[in-house]
């Protein structure tokens, strides 16, 4: 059977209402990122920061996976699906997804603000982090999220999961984030690359990428009949 290896990004997600911070009404609008998404935001202020993950996450509990969630789901039929997600959400996981990767963490856990994060991760019952929680060491826990500024913990695992790859499929993501955006370049062994994006044509991509210009749920249909094509 082979390998597809998904990067998923905001436009996965984008069509199940949740908002993308690059967008013009994007998430970050109405905050400053330096306000609510970097270390030093938590050491100044981590109730406005607590607040602002507990609305999001809130947000996200409400939402449902779309029909490009549900269609990578399906596709564990037809080959091994790897999916790393830049994504915070856990909606790939709630569409039935088996093998998910959080590249930036998972807005649904916590995990200690002290020298011991990446340690233990908690998950959050309902979609209110407290002040009161703390981890077993006595830390107040913060928001299981990577922050501008700070490491990828997760980094090197995607390494490894890409150079697996047959295929590699890249969804909903402009590549513009880094290190993220240099993740592609891993998946040495993939005979076939595509990207999808509305606006792929305008994406500074590999020349060795198919482009497709869709929408994440159209796109997944799509490929689900190239993909039939390439296993036959």
């Amino acid at each position: 059977m082979k390998t597809l290896v998904v990067f998923s990004g905001a436009g996965m997600s984008a069509e199940s209402g949740i908002q993308t911070f690059r967008d013009s009404n994007g998430l970050w609008e109405n905050y400053n990122i330096e306000d609510v998404a970097t270390p030093e935001a938590w050491r100044k202020n981590p109730d406005l920061v607590t607040e602002f993950y507990n609305q999001r996450r809130k947000s996200i509990i409400e939402a449902q996976p779309n029909s490009a969630h549900i269609g990578l789901a399906s596709l564990e039929e037809i080959v091994d699906v790897i999916i790393i997600t830049q994504n915070i959400d856990d909606l790939h996981e709630r569409s039935g997804s088996s093998n998910v990767h959080h590249l930036h963490g998972n807005i649904r856990h916590a995990k200690s603000s002290g020298p011991d994060q990446e340690s233990e991760y908690f998950e959050i019952k309902d979609w209110e982090l407290k002040e009161t929680d703390l981890s077993p060491s006595g830390y107040r826990l913060r928001p299981h999220v990577v922050w501008f500024g700070e490491a990828v913990p997760a980094y090197e695992e995607a390494v490894d999961l890409l150079f697996k790859a047959d295929v590699l499929l890249v969804i909903g993501t402009s590549l513009q984030v880094h290190p993220a955006a240099g993740l592609i370049h891993s998946a040495e062994n993939a005979a076939y690359r595509f990207i999808i994006d509305p606006k792929a044509n305008e994406l500074n991509v590999p020349s060795n990428f198919t482009k497709i210009n869709k929408n994440a749920s159209d796109g997944v249909n799509h490929i689900k009949m190239v993909l039939q094509k390439i296993i036959e």
